[in-house]
């Protein structure tokens, strides 16, 4: 599992108890999510946009207000807005369906997109040029992290490897840090999360048929049960 820690072990926990008996969990975190201690004006803002939960959590840490409506990429960022108090709807699956979304049924703006320090997308860019001003700023860093000693043992091994990926980040930084020789299952969660793993030699890189956490579980328990199959082996990491 190569996201945060905690956001792993929800993962983790919300697959059924016959998939996580047949595998051993191996944690290496790539990235490591510091939110920024920086005020957020928000006095001339009609909306917010958060495309992730990492985004939510660092804007409720910062106190941003709970009043304004909130435009989310994805259920998992959506329900996290929710959690928090502010008054989210899924604005799409994507960064290109939200954009689109919002362009053609417009809300009041201006918009705030809080985001990482690092982000893809152009989401103010595009709204902005769409005629729905958009401003951005960034409210948590996303540091880069290697491969854990577990992983990194893991990859040295004869057993086969399943690694999921849920960012096209993380998974350029797995791509950059693998250096195993086990037989290596890939899952990316959107094409250009799959894009940076081309470049590794692995068994199969499959696609999520969407960029969702539950669509994600389902890729992870068909994969486990096929390289259960084709390997013949008792387990995978």
């Amino acid at each position: 599992m190569t996201r945060p820690r905690a956001a792993s072990d929800r993962f983790v926990a919300q697959l059924p108890d016959r998939i996580r008996s047949q595998v051993e969990i191996v944690h290496s975190p790539l990235l490591e999510i510091k939110p920024m201690a920086v005020p957020v004006e928000t006095d001339d803002t009609a909306g917010l946009i958060f495309s992730s939960a990492n985004g939510v959590n660092s804007a409720a840490m910062l106190d941003v207000d709970r009043t304004l409506p909130a435009y989310c990429i994805g259920p998992a960022t959506s329900d996290a807005a929710i959690a928090a108090g502010w008054n989210a709807q899924m604005a799409g699956l994507t960064a290109e369906e939200l954009i689109t979304n919002l362009t053609h049924t417009p809300p009041p703006g201006p918009l705030l997109h809080l985001r990482g320090e690092h982000s893809r997308g152009g989401i103010a860019e595009h709204l902005t040029r769409s005629g729905l001003l958009t401003r951005e700023q960034p409210v948590y860093r996303q540091q880069l992290l290697p491969l854990s000693d577990e992983a990194s043992l893991a990859g040295e091994s004869d057993r086969p490897v399943i690694a999921p990926l849920f960012s096209p980040r993380t998974a350029r930084q797995f791509a950059d840090v693998w250096a195993g020789t086990a037989p290596l299952w890939l899952i990316a969660i959107s094409a250009p999360t799959a894009e940076p793993l081309n470049s590794l030699a692995s068994e199969q890189l499959k696609i999520a048929s969407e960029p969702t956490p539950d669509k994600m579980q389902k890729a992870v328990k068909k994969l486990v049960k096929h390289v259960m199959r084709v390997e013949g082996k008792s387990g995978a990491d």
